[in-house]
């Protein structure tokens, strides 16, 4: 540590200097830390100058980091990233509570996790949960969090991805839905799609829509079209991470009886730069073993989908 301290030319520069490289701008940088634009500037200009390389390229409108800049960076954020999951440990053993937060969809916390929350209450009793939502599909790097997930390609799992489940997709509908639109007499009525609005339609086509899909109700939001098919408005494609409960209660049923698996995976992620606490290995653990339950219920109300033998075989 006297090294470090030799190494540069105040503590704080450190802080400026993560805060200018995450932000992009010196002048972002200057309004989070409350200071002017110019102090910021002169701060990360003595700490390139003490160390004798350039650290920004300074550009218009914002700053990039340059290959030195980047190293530094990513070394900086695992350290305050490191410091400050002890603090929060240390916090907790005051209050006899542990923050844990966790990135996923808006979808999968509605329809998922939020039926089940008086069992992870009872199960994690000192667990203060945090939620970093994303309404649309789930992607990008873990930031500021201890767990997330994200569907990965087969090839490209990681020591940190814990396996979840295949992705799979199926057709799904309201029970009432089903028996007087799909099974109606003479099927009268063409069946609503409820899509996402960035989404592949093919999977439509087996429901006699026509190519510009005129019964076809769109939104931006996963958890908002899961919502629209409880309430029989239409028929969805139905994510199996997200869908399983509503289905194993009965509150779903399958539109049709053909399964996608895809070769991607649904992890459950921890970012490498945190270290992995006992709580949260445990949480994951328990999402794992609920959605396991999830994939048993529904196998036994359709063994013909043939869904967890899929499910133990990934194809």
């Amino acid at each position: 540590m006297p090294n470090l301290r030799r190494k540069l030319p105040s503590s704080s520069s450190l802080f400026v200097f993560e805060a200018a490289a995450r932000c992009g701008s010196f002048t972002r940088a200057a309004d989070e830390l409350c200071v002017s634009q110019p102090a910021v500037s002169r701060m990360l200009s003595r700490l390139e100058e003490h160390l004798g390389v350039q650290l920004f390229e300074r550009t218009r409108g914002g700053a990039r980091l340059t290959e030195s800049g980047s190293i530094l960076y990513r070394r900086v954020q695992e350290g305050f990233s490191t410091i400050e999951s002890a603090i929060s440990e240390i916090e907790s053993r005051a209050t006899g509570f542990e923050t844990v937060t966790l990135s996923v969809s808006t979808a999968f916390t509605t329809h998922w996790l939020m039926p089940r929350m008086s069992r992870f209450s009872q199960r994690f009793p000192t667990v203060d949960m945090r939620y970093q939502l994303m309404s649309g599909r789930i992607g990008g790097p873990l930031v500021d969090v201890d767990l997330g997930m994200r569907y990965i390609d087969q090839g490209s799992l990681q020591a940190t991805d814990t396996w979840g489940l295949p992705e799979i997709t199926l057709p799904v509908c309201h029970p009432h839905y089903l028996q007087q639109v799909l099974r109606g007499a003479g099927r009268k009525q063409s069946p609503t799609l409820i899509c996402m609005d960035d989404q592949d339609r093919g999977w439509a086509q087996e429901f006699g829509a026509s190519g510009r899909l005129e019964n076809a109700i769109v939104f931006s939001d996963y958890a908002v079209v899961v919502q629209a098919a409880l309430l029989g408005q239409g028929v969805a494609l139905g994510w199996l991470n997200v869908v399983s409960n509503c289905l194993a209660k009965g509150e779903l049923v399958p539109a049709a009886d053909r399964l996608r698996v895809t070769s991607r995976r649904c992890c459950l992620v921890t970012p490498g730069n945190r270290p992995l606490r006992p709580v949260v290995e445990n949480i994951r653990d328990w999402i794992i073993e609920e959605m396991r339950a999830d994939i048993a219920r529904v196998d036994a109300l359709y063994p013909h989908l043939g869904l967890a033998a899929r499910v133990d075989s990934g194809v």
